[in-house]
């Protein structure tokens, strides 16, 4: 496993247009890079609006 913990090094572009994206719903302004100046709630909220959307989608797929 790579350091970033990422397996598919193709994939890193994606996953941080949907963090982006996420961010951008629940209303928290993420910059490009590093984002260490961000509350631990405007975190667990990008994290939690993410597992969200992912769940979301999984169950549609089932359908």
């Amino acid at each position: 496993m790579s350091k970033s913990g990422i397996v598919v090094p193709e994939a890193k572009e994606a996953l941080e247009r949907f963090k982006m994206e996420a961010a951008s719903e629940v209303g928290v302004n993420l910059k490009q890079g590093y984002n260490g100046d961000l509350t631990s709630r405007q975190a667990g909220s990008v994290g939690g609006q993410m597992v969200k959307k992912m769940i979301e989608s999984y169950e549609k797929n089932l359908k």
